[in-house]
């Protein structure tokens, strides 16, 4: 009996996974009409998509209320673990990550819910790790948010609890600085016997220190394409060979670079939800010190949830990935406006053209389109 999450760890070279589809609207901050409507049918019929255009994971955002504004981007959300569990449930080969916002769950319970999820799966579950930021999310659960730097010194501690429910056969008691467990046991064991993967996306100090030391896959932020190999390298000191280097954002594809910019001018300029951009920014408080230029650019982002886009015929995508590719990246995360409607131009251009560039394997399924959703030209 072997784990089942070979494509995360081998296979090839520059991987790619979908994320935010478990929330409303995805990634962006839009008012289109085909805005992805994140219900449970959409993320199965999503899920099974990707898994036959051979894409390795799915990736879900921990959101416990939305964005406000217009659209309330992320208002609607499922909760990541019993989501993964379906979607685990109704696929065979791609990995689900479930999202956990540690401050706010016991971790006894953490590691035997983790457990079963990784069981439904076969070994195909991961735990994407966060330790939170947004204070009004906290007092919703009656938790007081701790200071940044001692918000990974929790989870560390939380951590270790879980890894030993994991991995000891005999009931345990742990004092630490958070917490004091008696009688701590819990069966089964994580499928095959070995560890789920771990994922976190801390880009603080404090944050990369935390996963050096954890995670098996590290989110950072693109900042410039320009300077990624630079920031790359300066990441990867100190840091495992064996912890794969991951970003995200969405894509704006179309047949030609005309049509993914117009597209792109579409969804953000001329249906952007700028008063949701607004709420983010005084959610967000280390905005202030940024030039004009810069805040400009950063609310363009904060349309996108403050990830980097992708815009282009599938030549452009396609050369865009080797170029993370060869500055380090191993793979990305990618949100598009409609999942379904959007899949079928990544899947039939976007894949054999990253083949053809010798970044990922050859993949002859085709998805098709379903013509009654209406997406636009």
């Amino acid at each position: 009996m072997n784990r089942n999450d070979g494509c995360m760890r081998g296979g090839n070279r520059f991987k790619l996974g979908l994320f935010a589809s478990n929330c409303s609207n995805g990634l962006t901050m839009t008012l289109v009409p085909e805005a992805w409507d994140a219900s449970w049918e959409n993320n199965v019929e999503m899920a099974q998509f990707a898994e036959g255009m051979g894409l390795e994971f799915i990736l879900p955002v921990a959101r416990w209320h939305g964005y406000g504004g217009k659209t309330d981007t992320e208002g609607t959300s499922f909760e990541t673990l019993t989501w993964a569990s379906g979607l685990l449930a109704s696929t065979q080969n791609i990995m689900v990550f479930g999202t956990v916002h540690v401050p706010l769950v016991n971790p006894v319970w953490a590691a035997k819910q983790i457990v079963t999820a990784d069981h439904i799966g076969r070994g195909r579950f991961g735990l994407n790790i966060v330790s939170g930021y947004n204070e009004s999310e906290f007092r919703m659960f009656g938790v007081e948010m701790r200071e940044h730097d001692e918000r990974y010194v929790f989870t560390e501690e939380w951590l270790t609890i879980v890894k030993r429910i994991w991995s000891e056969d005999q009931a345990f008691e742990h004092k630490g600085k958070y917490f004091h467990l008696r009688e701590v046991r819990s069966r089964p064991k994580p499928y095959a016997g070995q560890r789920p993967m771990i994922m976190s996306a801390g880009s603080s100090p404090a944050g990369r220190a935390f996963a050096r030391r954890h995670a098996d896959c590290l989110f950072m932020s693109i900042n410039r394409l320009e300077t990624l190999a630079a920031e790359i390298a300066l990441l990867r000191e100190g840091l495992a060979s064996h912890v794969g280097v991951y970003a995200s954002g969405p894509i704006f594809c179309r047949p030609t670079q005309k049509e993914a910019e117009e597209y792109y001018h579409y969804v953000v300029y001329e249906n952007g939800d700028w008063e949701a951009v607004e709420n983010v920014l005084r959610i967000r408080s280390n905005q202030k010190s940024l030039s004009v230029e810069d805040m400009k650019r950063q609310r363009e982002r904060l349309i996108n949830v403050a990830t980097y886009p992708i815009i282009g015929n599938p030549d452009t995508v396609a050369q865009i990935f080797k170029n993370m590719s060869e500055a380090g990246m191993d793979g990305m995360a990618v949100g598009l406006v409609n999942f379904i409607n959007d899949l079928p131009l990544i899947g039939n251009e976007v894949l054999p053209r990253m083949a053809w560039l010798g970044i990922r394997g050859s993949n002859t399924e085709k998805v098709h389109a379903d013509s009654n959703r209406g997406q636009r030209p």
